[in-house]
């Protein structure tokens, strides 16, 4: 069993030694794990809004995308013509892992979901029609008293049929 390993580590140093071309020190940037990402759903009513989250990435919805893990709450940005932009935090949950489970990530909401309004447009100002005002006419005599007049004071509405009989 000595000699396997002895056998795969000279070949494992003789590969690197000749990819590396003459250089004397190993990189270690190989034994590093990337950065924990996230990924996370956007959607939003109505769909085809243009998603962006604070961290960069974005989409048009419904859709996902996978962002750097981050140490603090981000926003997701949503717009879409003829209506109201909406803007959602994002909470990061981070649960450390231990000696059977590695660690992880997530977040809250997930998927981050948004109700857009539609964008009310502006009243127009109705402007009245500008009319100018009619003259008052002179004030003439009046001939007779016009039949929608108030009868006289304790008299009948009713015209008296012997007025001119008498």
């Amino acid at each position: 069993m000595r000699r396997v390993i002895a056998i795969a580590l000279a070949g494992v140093s003789l590969v690197g030694a000749t990819s590396l071309g003459g250089c004397s020190s190993m990189s270690w940037n190989m034994f590093k794990s990337a950065p924990p990402t996230v990924q996370v759903r956007l959607e939003s009513n109505p769909p085809s809004a243009d998603a962006n989250t604070s961290l960069g990435p974005g989409c048009k919805t419904p859709c996902s995308v996978s962002v750097p893990a981050p140490d603090a709450p981000f926003t997701v940005n949503y717009a879409l013509n003829k209506y109201q932009p909406a803007s959602v935090p994002v909470n990061v949950i981070k649960t450390p892992g231990d000696f059977t489970t590695p660690a992880s990530v997530t977040t809250d909401p997930n998927p981050v979901f948004a109700e857009l309004q539609p964008a009310v447009p502006p009243k127009p100002v109705k402007k009245k029609p500008h009319r100018p005002k009619k003259p008052k006419p002179a004030a003439a005599a009046p001939a007779e008293a016009p039949a929608d007049a108030a009868p006289p004071a304790g008299g009948s509405p009713f015209p008296d049929p012997n007025a001119g009989k008498r």
